[in-house]
């Protein structure tokens, strides 16, 4: 037998626990309609009779959120192409936007699953959305579950987009592609699974750096290509390939009919920090005597550039050189006919020539660590230079690495070597927003920086409060919240009446 509720105004002015819903919501939207309740609910606890009223405005709210959510995520994905693409952030809070402030239903899987299956649309704008929203996703929480089911199929599509002549990808749709499977290798971690991605995607973003194109969609493929390095290269020859590669797209091999074309400063700022990154992960990189001379000259002559990220980006890939103790290795000790190389014949030559160039570079950065700024000068990027080359100088002349201390939520991460300083700015940059929050929950990330973060509680479950608990606690139309603010208002009016009367006494006194 089912109850009736015909006068649920009247119903929620005898029961407050129920005041947890907005009662301008209860009145608009659900007075007009009939709800039904088994009837033996009247005769238990109020408590649970709450409980079994709000079960049913529950169960309506979310149906309409998660049309609502459909809705949403069909027309960002479908956009039209004269719109500018919105931020994934932007979209992802309109999205919550429709389902109120108070009470947000946003099914994440869901919008994941939409957004890979709008990866096969014929419209560019629509695959550049659903990246931004895959994107937006994998930064904001570690989309484990995810990936259990999709690995395969996001990634192939991820490389279906970089892979030249597959499909008419834009320029945005590539680098945005490349961003996306970044993100994926950064959240499987080292393992089986980050190696297929290297394996994988490293022909495809060589062919499609080929392509001198867009500075931006260069830039995100070689940031791809240090991070699926990064997580997923097993060995140091993986390694050394994929830093070839990145020279490749500065300093071509020119052939009979190639013509050479000098690269843009944000080019140059791309592949020097993007080789600088993975030249902190090798320890003995097999490079001879020749090639390092060749390396260390050219980065000497982009510290005198007049781009400041150019010089920069050079400082700090010299700070590492130097720091791996290259010029130790091409030291006057004997070496075996057996291991010596043609260019490695007068090993005591290469070792002075090695530190005639360390002696130039260190002149070059104390003249950046003092440089006067020109008129039209940023103030803050001058004195990012300035500091980084007297930490520079510092460690040439002393040989003190820098001591970074970062605060990640109430935790402290530290480093104390140009190679972590390194890897630590490079993985902020490439996440953005989402770096907090890989740096709280990627055990990946956790191992790299040797950083472990607090947890709420020692066995690491932190208690998450339902939707209805949020409500009845911490919604300012809760019962609790409005029963504290009854409690307020008495002690101000008992305050006000003790006001009163001490001067009503006074009053007295005074006519006496």
């Amino acid at each position: 037998m089912l109850y009736v509720i015909n006068n649920l105004e009247s119903l929620i002015r005898f029961l407050p626990n129920l005041h947890s819903l907005p009662l301008d919501y209860v009145c608009s939207r659900l007075i007009p309609t009939q709800i039904s309740i088994p009837f033996h609910s009247i005769h238990v606890t109020p408590f649970s009779f709450i409980l079994s009223i709000q079960s049913v405005i529950m169960g309506k709210r979310n149906s309409q959120r998660k049309s609502a959510a459909a809705a949403a995520a069909s027309a960002m994905f479908d956009s039209d192409d004269d719109s500018s693409v919105t931020s994934s952030s932007t979209t992802r809070s309109d999205l919550m936007s429709l389902s109120g402030t108070e009470d947000v239903y946003f099914d994440q899987h869901s919008l994941l699953d939409q957004a890979l299956d709008a990866l096969d649309e014929k419209r560019s704008s629509t695959r550049e959305n659903a990246f931004s929203s895959i994107i937006e996703a994998f930064n904001s929480n570690m989309q484990h579950q995810f990936l259990e089911k999709k690995f395969a199929t996001l990634l192939h599509q991820c490389l279906a987009s970089v892979k030249k002549g597959s499909k008419k990808a834009s320029s945005k749709e590539i680098a945005l592609a490349a961003h996306a499977i970044g993100c994926l290798a950064l959240t499987v971690g080292c393992g089986n699974n980050a190696h297929e991605i290297f394996e994988e995607s490293i022909r495809p973003i060589d062919e499609s750096l080929a392509s001198k194109s867009d500075v931006s969609k260069i830039s995100s493929l070689l940031e791809c290509l240090a991070i699926t390095t990064f997580v997923g290269g097993n060995d140091p020859e993986e390694t050394e390939r994929s830093m070839d590669i990145m020279w490749r797209v500065i300093l071509p091999k020119l052939g009979s009919n190639v013509v050479s074309v000098k690269p843009s400063a944000p080019l140059i700022t791309a592949v020097v920090s993007a080789w600088s990154f993975l030249l902190s992960t090798v320890s003995n990189l097999k490079l001879n005597s020749k090639n390092w001379q060749n390396s260390i000259s050219y980065l000497s002559t982009l510290l005198d550039k007049e781009d400041r990220s150019v010089r920069i980006a050079a400082g700090e890939a010299l700070a590492l050189i130097f720091e791996i103790g290259v010029i130790d290795k091409y030291s006057a000790e004997p070496r075996s006919a057996s291991d010596t190389t043609e260019e490695e014949i007068k090993p005591q030559e290469s070792y002075i020539f090695l530190q005639g160039l360390k002696g130039k570079v260190i002149n070059q950065c104390k003249n950046l660590a003092m440089e006067a700024g020109g008129k039209g000068s940023a103030k803050k990027d001058l004195n990012n230079q300035r500091n980084l080359f007297r930490d520079i100088s510092d460690f040439f002349e002393y040989g003190y690495s820098p001591e970074i201390s970062m605060k990640i939520g109430g935790d402290s991460l530290q480093t104390s070597s140009w190679s972590q300083v390194i890897q630590l700015n490079f993985i902020k940059h490439f996440l953005g927003g989402g770096f907090t929050k890989h740096m709280q929950e990627n055990e990946f990330l956790h191992e790299v920086f040797d950083f472990t973060p607090k947890r709420k509680c020692l066995n690491g479950n932190v208690h998450r409060m339902s939707d209805l608990e949020k409500r009845m606690f911490k919604s300012p139309n809760s019962a609790l919240n409005k029963a504290r603010t009854q409690l307020l208002d008495k002690q101000r009016m008992l305050t006000e009446g003790r006001k009163v009367g001490h001067y009503a006494v006074n009053m007295v006194d005074d006519e006496a």
